[in-house]
């Protein structure tokens, strides 16, 4: 029983530097440098494939550029691909009365629009999401390296976790930005109806009528959303990805091939993206009232929900961004392995941190 409660903590894809050392067996008094560490561990770039295996270097130009058309993929397709769900989502977000649960949603949708109707809203999905893609997966990249380059190699490998929410809180504040325009008038073209049936129809209307604040009053709450949300989805996903090849898949990431590869990436982006959907779905619900309503303040919204309203909606949710994330990480991690861009291993403490710890001679 007890080894079974120390492998789960082991497993914990959020512990702190210290406790990894010691669960790595690396922090141990230093009095005992000649403690046995089993078998040795290639280094991160050994383990790596050579330079001449890739089409560009690691942090380069074309690496950031390639992530980003990445990013556009694995977001607007799979976010566009869920429409429906989505739609219904929104719905009971923004009318709980009328649409009481996600079946119940679907099938007022069916009798009142058709199969038509499912679809509303999936031309600024499909703008806004890749538009959010391309900086969230691309920034991402940059910042993870920029801020690896100023805490150093040995700093980065212990406080990798920061690194990695640092990096994503970053990289979303600038894809909500960028999303937001079109976040709004999905959420009108979807929630009020008759407003609008098309983008085309939805963006003059709303220029016309509240000018461009229409477009961005709803980007604090994206942020509030987002940013939680990419801070859990991609340091989650990292940790996850560790924790698999350390304590479930039974041989290094250099040793397996690549569907191998991307059926680990499939099962660690799923788990990110349950604990992405209840971690941003509150905000979630005041987005979609607050893009429907004129003249309204996310602080109004969020009193009047109270606690049970902003979880209305969060079953069809966890479905939602269960399967989006997973389906984003695969695509992400597919189109580097198209591309033959760099992918890393997972993270190893580097051989001068073990100097210092004196574990090795």
């Amino acid at each position: 029983m007890f080894s079974s409660v120390a492998h789960l903590a082991r497993a914990n894809p959020f512990n702190a530097p210290h406790l990894q050392l010691v669960q790595d067996g690396l922090a141990g008094p230093r009095s005992n440098p000649a403690r046995p560490l089993g078998p040795p561990r290639r280094s991160r770039k050994l383990a790596a494939a050579t330079v001449e295996e890739y089409s560009c270097e690691y942090g380069s130009a074309k690496f950031y550029a390639l992530c980003g058309f990445g990013g556009v993929l694995s977001c607007g397709l799979t976010h566009t691909a869920v429409v429906p769900l989505g739609l219904v989502k929104c719905r009971m977000q923004v009318d709980p009365q009328k649409y009481k649960g996600i079946f119940n949603g679907f099938s007022i949708t069916l009798k009142e629009a058709g199969v038509h109707g499912l679809a509303k809203g999936w031309a600024p999905t499909l703008i806004g999401h890749s538009m959010q893609g391309l900086c969230k997966f691309g920034f991402y990249e940059v910042f993870k390296v920029l801020y690896s380059n100023m805490l150093g190699e040995e700093n980065a490998y212990l406080w990798r976790t920061s690194l990695y929410l640092a990096a994503s809180a970053s990289a979303e504040f600038f894809a909500d930005i960028a999303l937001a325009p079109m976040e709004a008038a999905k959420v009108r073209i979807q929630t009020q109806p008759g407003y609008a049936n098309t983008l085309r129809d939805a963006a003059p209307k709303m220029y016309k009528e509240e000018g461009l604040k229409a477009f961005y009053k709803g980007v604090a709450p994206l942020w509030m959303r987002q940013i939680p949300y990419t801070m859990m989805k991609f340091a989650c996903f990292e940790r996850t990805v560790e924790a698999l090849y350390k304590f479930v898949v039974p041989k290094p990431r250099s040793e397996c091939s690549k569907p191998e590869q991307l059926v680990v990436t499939f099962v660690a982006g799923y788990v990110a993206g349950v604990f992405c959907a209840i971690v941003s779905h509150p905000a979630d619900s005041v987005v979609s009232v607050l893009n429907k309503e004129k003249g309204s303040s996310a602080s109004l919204v969020l009193q009047r929900l109270g606690f049970r309203g902003v979880w209305k909606g969060l079953f069809a949710r966890i479905i939602m961004i269960g399967t989006l994330t997973a389906l984003q990480w695969f695509i992400y991690d597919s189109v580097k392995v198209y591309f033959r861009l760099p992918r890393p291993p997972p993270p190893e403490m580097p051989e001068s941190l073990k100097k210092k710890l004196g574990y090795t001679q």
